[in-house]
């Protein structure tokens, strides 16, 4: 399947959703807002993103000879707790499962590749030990036991982190990041062991009639959020990755994301209302005389078009926005 079916496929599923909740554009979700609606959209927009993580859940059952499931997609499209949610809809039905992030098997930061620029390349697939990873893989699938890394993101190592595991024959493993569906990390498993799923980020609501935001200005408004509250960056660090971001992503994740068995759209028809707050004063600490400004103050319009959602504890603490946004009953 070529990339670009997969994205009209992700599209035409969310313009059926905006459809059935009748908000096409940041006016209708303002009107939404201001009439005090929210609540019930923020329900039916969950209900609609559960719906889609049943029927991915409904299809790995039927296929009972999956052993891995292995989540992908760009960076902020919502993976961890998709696999999370995911793992509640396979305990549902009477399995094991459990997520393992490929960020912990990243190497020490000293050992990571470096990009064009000279910059770290956290995107290529080598900042990965592919093969500390395969060697875990197989040891798994023949019932031997592990123990899991952890890697420390402040100090930029990898550590012991005294989690042991063995596959039992009710398990199933969910890895997930953004190199999962590149085959360089599970050519030794079976094609029929394996099945995989893509996550993306596409734009959650038109501008107007015509113009629909940008879907990477919706993830980098994510990962702002996420980076400030969780990875001690500031917003300018960022956007300053940014474009190195982007240049691994079109190398390392879009060229992979034909393999997939399926694909998962994790926006929020509501998010940038609820997240408008909260990026805002982060945005806010990057002045004029930087040169993250001009980025920084073309997210901080886009946020600005919304009316805000004050009351973000009608966001369920199982969302996907938690990952970013905190509150989440998940453990990260």
């Amino acid at each position: 399947m070529e990339p670009d079916k997969i994205i009209l496929q992700i599209q035409d599923k969310k313009t059926q959703e905006i459809e059935f909740v009748q908000l096409h554009n940041i006016k209708d979700l303002n009107c939404a807002i201001r009439d005090g609606m929210m609540k019930d959209i923020v329900n039916m927009s969950e209900i609609l993103v559960d719906k889609r993580i049943e029927r991915i859940a409904n299809e790995i059952i039927s296929r009972q000879e999956v052993k891995v499931i292995l989540i992908a997609g760009p960076s902020s499209s919502g993976k961890t707790t998709f696999s999370k949610r995911l793992s509640l809809h396979l305990m549902a039905n009477g399995l094991k499962p459990y997520p393992i992030s490929l960020d912990d098997y990243f190497v020490d930061r000293t050992r990571t590749p470096r990009d064009e620029t000279g910059d770290y390349d956290y995107e290529s697939v080598h900042a990965v030990d592919l093969k500390l990873l395969q060697e875990h893989i197989s040891l798994l699938l023949r019932g031997e036991e592990i123990e899991l890394p952890r890697y420390d993101f402040p100090t930029g190592t990898s550590q012991p982190s005294g989690r042991k595991l063995r596959l039992n024959d009710d398990m199933i493993l969910l890895f997930e990041g953004i190199h999962a569906l590149n085959p360089e990390l599970t050519s030794q498993i079976p094609e029929s062991y394996k099945y995989r799923i893509y996550a993306s980020v596409l734009a959650p609501i038109y501008i107007d009639k015509d113009k629909m935001i940008s879907r990477t200005d919706s993830r980098l408004i994510r990962r702002i959020l996420r980076d400030y509250r969780y990875r001690g960056a500031t917003a300018r660090d960022t956007i300053a990755r940014w474009p190195s971001v982007r240049r691994g992503e079109d190398k390392w994740v879009f060229p992979f994301q034909k393999y997939a068995n399926v694909e998962f759209n994790s926006v929020q028809i509501y998010e940038l209302a609820v997240l408008r707050n909260k990026v805002l004063p982060i945005l806010a600490e990057i002045t004029p005389n930087m040169p993250e400004y001009e980025v920084s103050d073309r997210l901080r319009r886009l946020l600005l078009m919304f009316t805000p959602i004050e009351d973000v504890s009608i966001t369920p603490p199982t969302s996907l926005l938690r990952e970013f946004m905190g509150g989440s009953s998940f453990k990260y």
